[in-house]
């Protein structure tokens, strides 16, 4: 795999043939052919080269001449005039204020006679914005300790360990196909994948744990401020990278942590749910409940029974037809769903109301039954999430273009876990083979 490395010029021989090494340092080193220098070139030189790492050795493809000294641009002074004359002037007048001040109007200004609110009156009347929470921190890892396993091995071997990092055994033999197809354009003899990808299936053990390792290390750096989903990657990783005896200790401490954690905030969450339902603000509590930070947990009997009549009394005939639909939605991802009874129902609902009710009738089927609308009838939605915006597809296919295949409509949806409920976590046991963006990706985990 080709790569740019900077050498140094070591001696020439009669035959045509030069010797190099790294620069600054005594290896790696070898041969090239005279031909790919540059005029002048002379002993002691240090240039850019592009160098083949293979299984033999190293070869040098190109050599690249030495950058010349940038030239400096000659530039003009401004001397200017020499006079500091101002471009602006101000000056500040000071004037008299009216004698008496203003006079009083009748009615406190207004016109009907009516006295306007003061402003204290209106800051009482306003609501108090919550506290904002500070958001998570997501997990920085470094690289002290995959540097270290790179810096460890051959020179010949670190190409493959990159490939390894960064993708996988499947990167390291797109590698291979990609310099494969070079070659045969080029006339030269292709590389055997097989002893390439036996050394990268060696290396993957030790550079999974060195990536391991140093998400760990910086996710115990930040242990209290970590966002619980990173965390909880992190320890679910630990089963599979984890090998030493440190490694180990360090995957108890971190899943200490994470139970710690947990507790703490789902206490947070159901302190913060009373305090909002307490403030009456029904949708913010609806959506709340539908996100508790430990899975599996249910909703406490009498914080759910306050919920529900809380939903419940705010769906009345008097109740607008644009807060019926807001309040519906949230209804229908919230555990308590099912227990929300209207109080009464609008006399003349619209259209953008039928159509949000048809669109969560499989959700809320005691209440789409009430409008005439049955989950059965109602536009197919994949259960357990918020519903997309379907394709157009021609009649009688699939979205592949199968005829044979029976549409989306005619298949019966998967039930959806319960919000809140469930025993599974939000993290899988194949969370090291999901691409992540930034440093706490694990493409190594990738086979």
């Amino acid at each position: 795999m080709s790569r740019r490395i900077e050498i140094e010029l070591t001696s020439s021989r009669d035959d045509g043939i030069w010797t190099w090494r790294a620069a600054g340092a005594r290896e790696p080193k070898g041969e090239l052919e005279g031909g790919l220098l540059y005029d002048g070139a002379k002993v002691g030189d240090v240039v850019r080269a592009d160098a083949e790492f293979n299984i033999d050795g190293i070869e040098v493809r190109a050599v690249l001449p030495p950058r010349s000294a940038r030239k400096q641009p000659e530039l003009l002074e401004i001397v200017g005039s020499g006079r500091s004359d101002e471009p602006v002037t101000t000056s500040l007048v000071r004037r008299d204020r009216r004698e008496g001040g203003r006079k009083p109007r009748d009615g406190a200004g207004r016109r009907d006679g009516d006295p306007r609110r003061r402003g204290e009156d209106r800051a009482k009347a306003r609501r108090p914005q919550p506290e904002s929470r500070p958001k998570p921190k997501r997990l920085r890892a470094g690289r002290a300790n995959r540097k270290a396993v790179l810096d460890s091995l051959p020179a010949e071997q670190a190409p493959v360990a990159e490939q390894v990092l960064r993708g996988g055994i499947p990167a390291v033999r797109q590698a291979v196909e990609r310099q494969n197809e070079l070659a045969r354009s080029e006339g030269r003899p292709e590389v055997k994948p097989d002893q390439l990808m036996t050394l990268a299936e060696d290396l993957l053990p030790r550079l999974r744990e060195a990536e391991w390792r140093d998400r760990a290390e910086a996710a115990k750096a930040d242990i209290e401020e970590l966002d619980l989903r990173d965390l909880r990657s992190v320890v679910v990783a630990a089963d599979t990278a984890a090998r030493d005896e440190e490694c180990r200790r360090l995957a108890v401490e971190l899943r200490e942590a994470l139970q710690r954690r947990v507790e703490e905030e789902h206490a947070k969450w159901l302190a913060e749910l009373s305090e909002t339902l307490a403030d009456g603000r029904l949708v913010r509590a609806l959506r709340l409940s539908s996100r508790p930070p430990k899975a599996g947990a249910p909703l406490p009997a009498d914080l759910g029974k306050r919920l529900a009549a809380a939903a419940s009394d705010g769906l009345t005939s008097e109740t607008t037809q644009d807060r019926w639909a807001t309040v519906l939605d949230a209804v229908a991802y919230s555990p308590v769903r099912s227990q929300v009874v209207p109080v009464s129902w609008p006399v003349e609902p619209n259209e953008e109301l039928l159509r949000e009710i048809a669109r969560l009738a499989s959700r809320l089927p005691h209440i789409a039954g009430k409008f005439g609308i049955e989950p059965s009838s109602s536009p197919g939605q994949a259960r357990g999430a918020r519903p997309r915006v379907p394709r157009p597809s021609q009649p009688g296919t699939s979205r592949s273009g199968d005829p044979k295949q029976a549409p989306a409509k005619d298949r019966p949806a998967p039930r959806p876990p319960e919000p809140g409920g469930g025993g599974s976590s939000p993290v899988t046991d194949q969370v090291e083979d999901l691409p992540r963006s930034g440093e706490d990706a694990n493409p190594v985990n990738r086979q």
